[in-house]
């Protein structure tokens, strides 16, 4: 009988190990509450509106940079339309 006393602290290793796994994996997956975009989201295709006007015409590959690019102010913000 007391070499059986000590038999559940061996089985409670991986016991423990497995329902630890369990928790932190629904914890961090929450598969059961997460929202699947597909499923759920209606989405309601519309026509394109705009237009396409050419503003210039660039032929060949002598020029290195594109007129106006921000390389060396890349933390210029982009103004918006109002």
């Amino acid at each position: 009988m007391s070499d059986d006393s000590g038999l559940w602290l061996l089985a409670a290793g991986p016991a423990g190990a497995t329902a630890l796994y369990w928790a932190l994996y629904r914890y961090y997956r929450n598969t059961d509450k997460s929202h699947a975009f597909e499923r759920d989201t209606a989405i309601e295709a519309k026509p394109v509106t705009g237009s396409d006007t050419q503003v210039g015409e660039t032929r060949g590959t002598q020029q290195r940079r594109i007129d106006g690019d921000n390389v060396g102010d890349y933390r210029q913000r982009v103004k918006r339309l109002r």
